[in-house]
């Protein structure tokens, strides 16, 4: 089933070869993960859409409410009878038209959404083994922080972890401080600090970035810091962890010869858990 304009289908969405998503990668979108019914720190992601929206130049329709989109995106995960856990793609895209300059600023958007097995965030204990991605770099400007349709850094960079038997690669800037993972934010304990990189690194402005930070201030004995990490910093880690909606904390368990523990991502995965509770 897809949500397209406010309409569910029961079959998959058959877009036209010159939709501007597929032609430019001219769209953005928003992650989320329900469960039972409720979309977890929906006004976050709600916000950061608008913020991507205005940013590339998408005139937003007066419909989009945060009460509309919120009521969308759970008619659909109700008619598929995903209301326990469920992951949901909210992909908004410029309309037809034109070359690399549009022809209209107005959007359509297009929702989907599949099964999840857990509802709480947990911490797994398998290997997690990650290096270094150098054929790419993001660079360090504002688009670098959006979730747009145009991934290919993170495609190649997946590609590239399976080539070479690894989970995840960690990808540079152009200055080459690490600045995320393929799939989520880059958090890293050391000297009782919890550092991930700054938004002027090019790092996406994660939904579950913010959570982390804001939850990493509790923790007794460290201090959260925004500082850029350098790949020799990595060697001296305590601890790493990726940071995404779907997944909460995945520990990184090794790089290169270095193994990790995963002390703190447990106490955070707690107490994110006990904020999703009391929400």
């Amino acid at each position: 089933m897809v949500n397209f304009n406010g309409v569910i289908l029961d079959s998959d969405l058959q877009l036209n070869v010159s939709n501007r998503s597929f032609l430019y990668g001219d769209g953005v979108f928003e992650t989320l993960k329900v469960v039972h019914n409720k979309i977890l720190f929906f006004e976050d992601h709600y916000f950061r859409l608008m913020a991507s929206m205005r940013i590339i130049r998408m005139e937003i329709p007066m419909s989009f409410t945060m009460e509309y989109l919120e009521s969308q995106i759970l008619e659909l995960v109700t008619a598929s009878g995903l209301g326990e856990s469920a992951r949901v793609r909210f992909t908004v895209y410029r309309e037809e038209g034109g070359f690399y300059t549009p022809s209209v600023n107005t959007v359509s958007y297009t929702i989907v959404a599949s099964e999840l097995d857990d509802k709480e965030y947990s911490i797994s204990n398998v290997t997690f083994e990650v290096d270094l991605y150098k054929d790419f770099s993001i660079p360090k400007q504002l688009l670098s922080t959006l979730k747009t349709n145009n991934k290919l850094i993170q495609v190649t960079a997946s590609i590239f972890a399976k080539e070479n038997q690894l989970n995840s690669c960690l990808i540079l800037n152009e200055e080459k401080n690490v600045v995320e993972a393929v799939s989520g934010n880059l958090f890293m304990v050391m000297n009782c600090q919890i550092i991930t990189p700054p938004i002027s690194e090019g790092c996406l402005n994660g939904v579950m970035r913010k959570q982390i930070m804001r939850l990493a201030k509790a923790i007794d004995g460290y201090e959260m810091v925004e500082a850029p990490i350098s790949p020799f910093d990595l060697q001296k880690a305590d601890e790493l962890f990726i940071t995404n909606v779907i997944v909460g904390i995945q520990p990184i368990s090794n790089y290169r010869k270095k193994e990790f523990g995963f002390s703190v991502a447990k106490q955070l995965i707690e107490k994110l858990n006990e904020t999703i509770a009391v929400d």
